[in-house]
């Protein structure tokens, strides 16, 4: 039995998730190493992600998804404690597996759909 398609890779959860998974990238590295990928790294990453299940985005729209994460990881670093931020990096990475739950990552997820909402934002 095969599984079902992906959803489109310009579909409003798709972008939402393509955020949510670059700001918990972009927090890990933050974390790890002191740096913030840039927004052309940022975008590489998604067309890897995105290539893995032969979807794609023009280029314009990644570096956009890509802008917005790094919005959401500063403002994360900024507000939360090292070891506060290091726990939402960890259950952000827990929750890209889909049969994890967690409070912290519906609540992050929910706000990477609404940066989704926000001035500017294609699709």
């Amino acid at each position: 039995m095969s599984s079902p398609p992906p959803p489109p890779a310009d579909g409003r959860g798709t972008r939402a998730a393509l955020i949510f998974a670059l700001t918990a990238e972009r927090l890990s590295i933050w974390y790890e190493h002191n740096q913030w990928p840039t927004e052309a790294q940022g975008a590489t990453l998604v067309a890897d992600w995105l290539g893995r299940s032969k979807r794609s985005l023009p280029l314009t729209d990644r570096r956009h998804l890509s802008d917005l994460s790094d919005q959401l990881a500063r403002r994360i670093a900024g507000t939360l404690s090292r070891e506060a931020g290091l726990y939402a990096v960890h259950e952000m990475m827990e929750a890209l597996d889909p049969n994890y739950d967690s409070d912290l990552a519906r609540s992050l997820m929910a706000e990477c759909e609404s940066l989704l909402d926000g001035p500017g934002t294609p699709g």
